[in-house]
């Protein structure tokens, strides 16, 4: 009894852990075929021995949040489903009753109040008994009405999503690869739940009703399907549904799955609703589930197969995982040979090892996964060497997971982002060398300092070979390295990465030694203080970074490669409104396509521009105010005006200088 006791406590610990890091922190920490796992593990143990903790997952709705955002309760407590990943036992579950299926989205659940015709409430799904207040957040999702023409109370829930097309959009937007965000869920809870409903509007969320809580007045002859209907001639989108009885519930699920890959919606299962709704609320509900819906969730396609190897990854943190290379199996429409173990305790609780026989598996269909091990021989042997610098690996642990990292500091793979940095548009603007390819390079060992990327042409059959690259791919790279050896001094300052020198300030640098590379490369401290922009930290770091001997051989490797384009040394014209002007730009523009455009006004008017805010900074530019930024803050304290895109439109356009 005791034993199976600490054996619940420890699964209990891990599954709240897990739903802690989903619902409030927006991160997954284990597989969701590894959450269902251990939960109905946990729940066959309840019933064997007829104990069920307090903190069990089996009997708690949610966790309390975290939040600025003002609370309240709902009126019916929003229970989770019950669920099943058998199509049979579906099928038992309805019986001879008519249903509706629809679509499980995995976006954060909102419950919506109108009164009046008029939208007057918003609140999130929270722990299930109380919520977080997004009315205004919602007023700008996408597709909301914020007007209907139904004039009494109508309480009603629904999904909030972001679409894989705007997610993979607003992620190419973030340059820093490491800042982006994980899937929709966790852009869409992040945008939601925002306290300046700009950003929300930004996102481009949709809402999609499921279910009607309250309609006084309203007859929907009690059926699901005409209150699905009825939302929709209220002007609401529905999420995807279907009518299905005992006899074709087999052909409406087998109809959603061959429509998952190409949804533009994530979704995570299905739900099935009983129709008859008086039906259904008498059958009432247990302590977690409502009776009269259950949710399926697709069951795993599962392809046993051999393991060949584990490969370890390098990543720029430091972090090496261990990757699993098996033989090739078909899952879900395509062919996988490769999956992600995450860490060392994974791997270690998998026992893996070369030539066992393993279960492979795509979580939500999509991503490539070991689930199980069927031998269990554990032969695989924990690098001592980092396999990408040779350097001394060391094992820690972190929240109780086992990880392994390389400690050589000089590490190559810790550079992937200076790298990336080096080849992105404003600095050599090398096409076809993403984030992900240079880690493959630096992997390989093809690339280990930035010259390097310059003879690219020399390892055709290792490229050729690399997943995605063909001979095409391989000759636009070479012809995209070769286009950016003729660049300026501005592009190769910027993309050395120095310490707080953005284009704008590399722009400033160069123009003042007039193009002049050994200048700009020798220029000390006393020079550099004298460029408007330019302060003492800037400066010291930028001295400091040349004389730094592995970075000046660095630099000399470069200039091998490369030549310079004549760029005459313009000033800026010293009538223009702006002139003698310094400022700086930050937060999103609204007038303008972006900040670049932005800084091409301010020059071709005679101002300059920077990218910290120092005592020389005349104007700090930015639509928000009150915002919380450093640069705000900086400002602030330095007495620096603070002006809108608005103000400085205006002012440029005749109307009076901002006060300072």
């Amino acid at each position: 009894m005791d034993k199976k006791l600490k054996q619940m406590k420890e699964k209990i610990k891990l599954l709240n852990e897990a739903a802690k890091a989903y619902y409030q922190e927006n991160r997954e920490i284990m597989p969701n075929i590894e959450y269902d796992r251990l939960y109905d593990e946990l729940l066959e143990m309840e019933k064997d021995m007829g104990v069920v903790l307090s903190n069990s997952p089996t009997i708690r709705v949610g966790y309390e949040l975290l939040s600025d955002l003002p609370k309240e309760a709902h009126e019916t407590t929003m229970l989770s489903l019950d669920k099943t990943k058998d199509v049979g036992a579906l099928k038992a579950w309805l019986g001879n009753r008519k249903g509706v299926l629809s679509w499980k989205l995995d976006g954060l659940t909102i419950v919506l109040t109108y009164s009046g015709g008029k939208l007057v409430k918003a609140v999130t799904r929270g722990n299930g008994e109380v919520g977080e207040v997004i009315t205004n957040n919602a007023r700008v999702f996408a597709n909301l009405p914020l007007s209907i023409a139904y004039q009494g109370d109508l309480v009603l829930r629904g999904e909030a999503v972001i679409r894989y097309s705007d997610f993979y959009k607003m992620n190419q937007e973030i340059e820093d690869v490491g800042a982006r965000y994980k899937n929709p869920r966790n852009l869409c809870s992040g945008s939601v739940r925002q306290l300046n409903n700009k950003i929300t509007a930004e996102r481009n969320v949709n809402f999609f009703a499921f279910s009607i809580v309250k309609a006084e007045g309203a007859d929907f002859k009690n059926s699901r399907l005409v209150q699905m209907e009825w939302l929709r001639n209220q002007g609401f989108e529905v999420v995807d549904y279907r009518e299905v009885s005992e006899g074709t519930i087999e052909e409406e699920v087998a109809w959603f799955a061959d429509h998952v890959a190409g949804n533009d919606f994530p979704s995570d299962g299905l739900v099935l609703t009983l129709d008859d709704i008086a039906y259904g609320e008498s059958l009432g509900a247990t302590a977690k589930f409502p009776r009269d819906s259950i949710a399926f969730k697709w069951r795993d396609e599962l392809r046993e197969t051999k393991l060949l190897e584990i490969e370890w990854s390098a990543s720029r943190t430091g972090l090496i995982n261990p990757i699993a290379v098996f033989e090739p199996v078909e899952l879900e429409g395509t062919t996988v040979s490769r999956a992600s173990v995450h860490n060392l305790s994974i791997m270690e609780g998998l026992e893996l090892g070369v030539g066992d026989t393993i279960e492979v598996y795509k979580a939500n269909m999509i991503i490539p996964q070991v689930s199980e091990n069927l031998t269990r021989s554990g032969n695989v042997e924990v690098p001592v060497h980092c396999p990408i610098c040779d350097g001394d690996t060391v094992i820690r642990q972190e929240n109780g997971v086992k990880a392994l990292y390389c400690s050589n500091e000089e590490c190559p793979a810790k550079h992937i982002k200076s790298f990336t940095h080096f080849v992105s548009r404003d600095a050599m603007g090398i096409d076809g060398l993403s984030e992900a390819t240079v880690e493959k390079l630096i992997d390989r060992g093809l690339i280990k300092e930035y010259a390097d990327i310059f003879h690219v042409d020399r390892y055709q059959s290792e490229i050729t070979e690399m997943e995605g690259f063909g001979e095409k791919s391989f000759r636009n790279l070479v012809d995209s390295v070769n286009k950016a050896r003729k660049t300026t001094t501005v592009r190769l300052l910027y993309s050395l990465g120095i310490p707080n020198v953005g284009l704008s300030n590399a722009k400033n640098i160069c123009k003042n030694f007039r193009y002049n590379w050994a200048d700009i490369q020798n220029a000390d401290y006393d020079q550099l203080i004298q460029i408007n922009g330019i302060g003492s930290v800037m400066a010291n770091g930028y001295v400091s970074f040349f004389q730094n001997e592995h970075n000046r051989l660095i630099v000399e490797d470069l200039l091998r490669e490369i030549e310079f384009e004549e760029q005459p040394a313009a000033e800026p014209s010293s009538e223009g409104i702006l002139s003698g002007l310094t400022f700086v730009i930050t937060g999103s523009v609204e007038q303008f396509k972006n900040r670049n455009e932005l800084k091409e006004a301010i020059e071709a008017l005679g101002g300059k521009t920077t990218d910290s805010v120092t005592s020389k900074t005349d104007y700090l530019i930015n639509n928000d105010n009150l915002s919380g930024s450093s640069k705000n803050k900086k400002a602030k304290e330095l007495g620096v005006p603070i002006i809108t895109e608005q103000q400085f439109l205006d002012w440029i356009n005749g109307k009076e200088r901002p006060e300072a």
